[in-house]
């Protein structure tokens, strides 16, 4: 299987992340949130169910989790400098994750984004949507507690 890597992270550099796609980017299309916390973030989002990512964070401290509105998922956002770095949803011990494509170098290797409409879901949708969509091998360094 060929994976493509890519890095990013905030702008002051205490979040960075570190995702390997099984997808090819130029194929994938981010997904634009319609919900008025992601526009105003001018946030959209890249998955792959079968790559992996990793999230290291420096300074706990400088680390801020925003729930979403559906009191579902963390948005994790650097308190220093801003920058929206993608959600994380945790349910049973499993955790997934999606990336905010305005985090990653390199992103214009990416398609145009696309909208969508998470609102409209249930949260069980949410849910299911998530864990089938999102980067389901997840680590996240220095964040915990």
């Amino acid at each position: 299987m060929t994976t493509h890597r890519y890095t990013g992270g905030c702008d002051c550099g205490n979040i960075t992340v570190d995702m390997e796609f099984t997808i090819d980017p130029a194929s994938y299309q981010p997904r634009a949130c319609d919900c008025s916390f992601c526009r105003k973030h001018g946030a959209a989002y890249v998955t792959d169910a079968n790559g992996k990512v990793t999230i290291s964070v420096k300074e706990k401290s400088e680390l801020r989790k925003h729930r979403n509105g559906s009191e579902l998922a963390d948005f994790l956002i650097c308190k220093r400098c801003g920058v929206l770095i993608g959600g994380v949803f945790e349910d049973g011990g499993g955790r997934c994750a999606t990336i905010n494509i305005n985090a990653i170098d390199g992103n214009e290797d990416f398609g145009q984004p696309v909208p969508v409409s998470p609102k409209t879901l249930s949260a069980e949708q949410k849910k299911s949507r998530w864990q089938e969509l999102w980067f389901s091998d997840v680590t996240i360094n220095g964040a915990e507690g």
